[in-house]
């Protein structure tokens, strides 16, 4: 057991160090290559941020457990939105948000939950033909990014600065690398002093991996507010929310399907889309985040951790 905990911590350390140095390199890329902070959040960093559950629920496909995919998955979105994007509200709301940038993706977002909805409802499951619409979703998503990514404003960028972008994009990758290696220690001995205490094996899907493989997100954003770079942390967490529906379930479901339970249809579903209203909403609307949107959030999420674990 003092392995398992020592392991860990190691985790902890490994993935705060690691974010800490993603944010720092793509704030850099924003600025030398005058692009949105927003839009690097939603694309690159979001796109690092989400290889562990992109990993675990692809890993978990291949060993014929594809259905912990569709808990990671949602899991991960409310975990994202209510815990993350609401503690960093609460901490620093942001006071001008691209609005153009948020808009598309927000569309895109509730369309793709929309019809993921419909879709287990009717059948139960996300068969293989589902899943490979999910993947074909992702190249659209992409190509509109890069599309509608030069009409949006970016941020100035700071005088007298020598960034090599190639150098940025190496540690950028690493960051990476090193999150998902931090996460995995994270998630694998989390489990173990979980199962060690006789936490039920669903609460641990739904809570303990997700929390686990969100934690690079969360490091992400906390770097991201003390930096000063809020729209980078916010829009790492929406553009992460929209991979975990298009890769996490999309390559498991297109792998072998994902079967679907109850709960996630009628409970994990319809939080992901209350949360992200609750958080997309005001930005929408006002171009900016409050603090009471981050007082709701972290309470929503508070509440369905204890109704997890009752």
């Amino acid at each position: 057991m003092i392995a398992t905990v020592l392991l860990f911590t190691a985790g902890l350390i490994l993935i705060c160090i690691a974010g800490d140095r993603l944010v720092d390199a793509a704030a850099a890329i924003a600025r030398k290559a005058a692009i949105p902070q927003i839009v690097v959040g939603a694309t690159i960093v979001s796109l690092g941020t989400t290889l562990p559950e992109i990993l675990v629920s692809t890993t978990a496909a291949f060993g014929g457990s594809a259905a912990i995919a569709a808990g990671n998955a949602f899991g991960s979105i409310i975990c994202n939105t209510a815990l993350i994007a609401g503690l960093s509200q609460i901490i620093r709301p942001v006071r001008q948000v691209g609005a153009a940038s948020i808009a598309w993706r927000s569309f895109f977002f509730f369309l793709v939950i929309g019809a993921m909805e419909i879709c287990g409802g009717v059948k139960g499951a996300y068969g293989r033909p589902f899943g490979i619409l999910l993947l074909a979703a992702f190249v659209v998503y992409a190509c509109l990014t890069v599309r509608l990514s030069s009409g949006e404003e970016c941020e100035e960028a700071e005088g007298g600065e020598d960034i090599s972008i190639p150098k940025q994009l190496f540690l950028l990758a690493l960051c990476a690398v090193l999150l998902y290696a931090g996460a995995n220690l994270l998630v694998d001995n989390g489990i173990l002093i979980a199962q060690s205490l006789g936490v039920p094996e669903r609460v641990i899907a739904v809570t303990f991996i997700a929390l686990g493989t969100s934690l690079p997100e969360l490091v992400t954003s906390m770097a991201s507010l003390i930096k000063g770079y809020g729209n980078v942390g916010l829009g790492n967490v929406i553009g992460a929310n929209i991979l975990n529906l298009l890769l996490v379930i999309g390559i498991p479901a297109a792998v072998q399907g994902i079967p679907l339970e109850r709960q996630t249809i009628l409970v994990d579903i319809p939080l992901s889309i209350a949360v992200m209203a609750v958080l997309l909403g005001p930005i929408l609307i006002r171009k900016k985040t409050f603090r009471v949107q981050g007082i709701v959030l972290l309470g929503i999420y508070v509440l369905y951790c204890i109704r997890s674990f009752l």
